[in-house]
């Protein structure tokens, strides 16, 4: 009869944990430029992201200016409750669903078919220009972009009288609601698109020019390569980038939106950002304004596990 016997586990011993700690050291002695480079990031992140986290309380108080955070009452749920009451809740939640989707079915492909395209072009003085060009209106301020907009869509404006030259009705394009959503889309796309192909451009210039060379010997067009080699390299960035913008659905640009509304399209241009900084911060109901803001977040990053999750069943690109 034999007899069963366990292993008990050892503990680890002091001389180990020295060496351990010491490689570490050696590591981080090795690597100490790495780091340095990291360390304004690193801060900027601890500085404007985890640090005004205190801030969430505001949301479970009655916040008085004078009393601050540590004497203002404790209301628990009070204002989520208020916000789920209020009567422009849903408009506001739908205007920006909606123009997130828009931005995520109409936007978030651009980017990718203009690397695409950049991609495809041989003339290497051609392709700088075009990404000179359309890399350009990434550096104009919302304020510059919304305002050349307002000028030439008003009722003497230049688009407006080219409209009515081509024989439609003359109609005020910036106060028609079934026009808003567009515009803003087409804002967006003109304005981003040709800054977001910067990593596609970087994740195509990382594929092996010797795939290409196989596939033009096994007599593969350009079409052909692009479907089999170019389209699936880019897939692992494509759905990182689609689950980070998926995160931030409920972020839309605040200086776009609060500067291209105005009382006749309200219906359609309120969103949580802008319904934040005149419910809130205007009227001066900072609690009200941080639970807004605390019910994006948790939303964003619901939307965002709930992604990734569905990624990670799916295919092998996810974010974690």
């Amino acid at each position: 009869m034999s007899m069963r016997t366990e292993s008990v586990p050892t503990s680890r011993s002091p001389q180990a944990a020295v060496r351990s700690g010491s490689k570490l050291r050696k590591k981080l002695w090795s690597d100490r430029y790495m780091y340095l480079l990291a360390l304004p990031g690193m801060a900027f992140i601890l500085l404007f992201d985890y640090v005004p986290m205190y801030g969430i309380v505001l949301a479970f108080q009655d916040y008085n200016p004078f009393g601050g955070i540590l004497h203002s009452d404790w209301v628990g749920f009070a204002h989520f409750a208020r916000l789920f009451k209020h009567p422009d809740f849903w408009l506001v939640l739908r205007n920006t669903l909606v123009i997130s989707l828009l931005n995520l079915v109409l936007f978030f492909p651009t980017p990718i078919v203009l690397a695409l395209l950049l991609n495809e072009v041989r003339s290497h003085w051609f392709q700088r220009t075009v990404q000179t060009i359309v890399y350009l209106p990434h550096f104009v301020s919302w304020v510059v972009i919304c305002s050349l907009t307002i000028t030439l869509m008003n009722s003497e404006g230049l688009v407006t009288q080219l409209v009515h030259f081509l024989g439609f009705p003359k109609v005020q394009l910036l106060l028609d609601t079934k026009l808003f959503w567009g515009m803003i889309t087409l804002q967006s796309i003109w304005k981003e698109a040709g800054w977001g192909t910067i990593i596609f451009l970087a994740a195509l210039a990382g594929i092996n020019p010797e795939l290409y060379e196989a596939a033009r010997v096994d007599g593969a067009n350009r079409w052909q390569q692009m479907r089999s080699i170019t389209i699936p390299a880019l897939m692992s960035t494509v759905v990182v980038l689609l689950l980070l913008r998926i995160g931030h659905i409920m972020s839309l640009s605040f200086d776009q939106l609060y500067i291209m509304g105005n009382p006749m399209v309200n219906s359609v241009a309120e969103v949580f950002d802008t319904y934040v900084f005149k419910a809130g911060v205007l009227q001066g109901n900072f609690s009200f304004a941080a639970a807004v803001g605390l019910f994006k977040s948790v939303v964003g990053l619901v939307l965002i596990l709930g992604s990734n999750y569905l990624a990670k069943k799916t295919s092998d690109n996810y974010l974690f």
